[in-house]
């Protein structure tokens, strides 16, 4: 098997577990707040990458060298991981996916005032038609839009400033500052939230929430997988396989029907994401890459960035 084939069904494989974690998540989310979801699921995420970072036996400290940034990345990574659990605890499936999709788009536009990036008519164009394929998905002023639509539009924006601020910080500051205080701030603040949300838990859901952080942690590791085999040109377009995905289990499990302009949207708003990915791909258009060079899945902010965990232990950078 080649190496580029190996990294399309690796990625295909981990875009196929992350899609069955928002499942558990969609379930959870019937009689669960999100901010108790999370809390618990971040919670039970710990053992797992804290094995991971005691690999990290330098000697330095874990104070960040551009503080305020990343307090701000922290608090992003955050609001993102709350409205999406949300999002796609209220939201059919596919059309939860078809908005977090825009986040490649809303880092294309960001790039331009955050990294200097400089965006040719074609990838501008690219974003232009994406967009459309938001407004399509929800057709203001002819469906109703609720909480949930600004929730998960919401999370594509935070998500989008979030992995603008890792490529922005990224390069001076060490790996485990940047996985850590994101970690440790989802917990701490949905902590808080707990004597106003908290329901008491049976053992069968409290499992389901180490569930969501054993997949969460399985797909990451899958992905770096991926990308240490195929390009990141390759690895990216397949987290679109999630909308398949979302479209099997909305009907299976949740009795959800993807409706025609849905599937419209969401086609645009992938061909769009497709097409920059390319673009991003071609040597000769642009030295900055920020959406390949966002290596994590797009749309919750709860698992350390894929990006960070190639940056500590494996050879390529990103």
């Amino acid at each position: 098997m080649s190496p580029t084939l190996r990294g399309a069904l690796l990625s295909l494989a981990a875009f196929g577990i992350y899609a069955t974690h928002d499942v558990v998540v969609k379930f959870l989310g019937h009689s669960y707040s999100p901010f108790q979801i999370i809390f618990f699921a971040g919670l039970l995420s710990f053992p797992f990458v804290s094995v991971l970072l005691m690999a990290d036996r330098r000697d330095a400290n874990l104070v960040p060298r551009h503080p305020w940034l990343s307090l701000a990345r922290s608090v992003l990574a955050v609001a993102t991981g709350g409205m999406a659990f949300y999002a796609f605890s209220v939201l059919p499936m596919a059309q939860c996916y078809a908005m977090l999709f825009a986040t490649p788009l809303l880092i294309t536009i960001l790039s331009v005032p955050f990294l200097g990036e400089q965006v040719g008519i074609r990838r501008a164009l690219a974003v232009v038609v994406g967009l459309c394929g938001v407004l399509i998905v929800l057709r203001p002023g002819t469906a109703p839009l609720s909480l949930g639509h600004v929730a998960a539009l919401g999370a594509a924006l935070t998500g989008s400033l979030t992995s603008i601020i890792v490529r922005k910080i990224g390069k001076n500051e060490r790996s485990i500052v940047l996985m850590m205080y994101p970690m440790l701030m989802s917990v701490g603040a949905m902590g808080l939230t707990m004597p106003f949300v908290y329901r008491p838990m049976p053992f069968q859901d409290l499992a389901l929430t180490g569930v969501i952080a054993l997949f969460g942690m399985t797909g990451a590791a899958l992905i770096i997988a991926a990308y240490r085999a195929a390009p990141a040109v390759v690895v990216a377009p397949m987290q679109y396989s999630q909308i398949v995905w979302a479209t099997f289990y909305g009907w299976l499990l949740f009795d959800e029907h993807i409706d025609r302009w849905t599937a419209v949207g969401a086609g645009v708003i992938i061909a769009s994401g497709i097409y920059i990915v390319l673009r991003e791909g071609t040597p000769s258009v642009s030295r900055n890459q920020p959406v390949l060079e966002n290596r994590s899945r797009l749309d919750t902010g709860t698992i350390p960035r894929i990006s960070l965990w190639l940056r500590r232990f494996g050879p390529k950078e990103g």
